[in-house]
C-alpha cells in the first residue's frame, strides 16, 4: 500500500489544501494529512481545532485520515509507513523553500520521495494567511473554504475582538 503524508499547519485548511488532498488520494493508496506544530508560526487555531476541521472536510474520502505530529517529518513519514511527502507549489516562490525542504529530508531519510502538486490554477493565489487576514478585515471567504470553516474562523475572530 502506498502511503503519503500531506503535512501543513492548515490555519485554516482552504479549498487549496482539499484541492491538493484530492490529488493525492488518487496518486496514492492512503494520504495522511499531518497537521504540524510549527514553532515558528503563532497558529490562530489549536492543533486539536485544525485537525477537528481538516477531519470534517475529508470526511467523504475514505482513503484520508488527519493527525498532528511534532518532531521531523521524516521519523514521523517512518512510523507511518509512508513512501512519500506531498507538498503543494502555487507559485514560482513557493518552490526555493520545498526544494530545499525536500533535498534536506531526502538526506535525512532517502527512502522517503517528496512529490510536488500544483493545486488548480484557480487557487494559486490563495494560502491560510491570506484568508485570515480577508476574514479579519470582514471580507467574505465563503469561496476559499469550506462552510463550517467559514463559521469557525468567523467565530475565532469575534471573541478575539471581545
Amino acid at each position: 500500500m502506498k502511503i503519503a503524508l500531506y503535512p501543513g499547519t492548515f490555519d485554516p485548511v482552504t479549498v487549496g489544501h482539499l484541492d491538493v488532498i484530492q490529488r493525492a488520494r488518487d496518486i496514492f493508496d492512503h494520504v495522511i494529512v499531518t497537521v504540524a506544530r510549527n514553532t515558528a508560526k503563532q497558529p490562530l487555531f489549536t492543533d486539536a481545532e485544525r485537525v477537528k476541521m481538516i477531519r470534517d472536510a475529508v470526511k467523504p474520502y475514505r482513503n484520508v485520515t488527519v493527525e498532528s505530529f511534532n518532531g521531523l517529518l521524516v521519523s514521523f513519514a517512518k512510523k507511518k509507513k509512508a513512501t512519500a511527502i506531498v507538498r503543494g507549489l502555487r507559485a514560482i516562490s513557493d518552490f526555493e523553500y520545498e526544494f530545499q525542504m525536500a533535498l534536506m529530508n531526502r538526506k535525512l531519510d532517502d527512502s522517503i520521495t517528496t512529490v510536488f502538486l500544483m493545486p488548480h490554477e484557480r487557487y494559486t493565489y490563495l494560502n491560510s494567511s491570506i484568508v485570515r487576514e480577508i476574514a479579519m478585515l470582514g471580507g467574505d471567504i465563503s469561496e476559499f473554504v469550506p462552510p463550517a470553516v467559514r463559521l469557525l474562523l468567523l467565530k475565532k475572530i469575534r471573541s478575539l475582538k471581545k
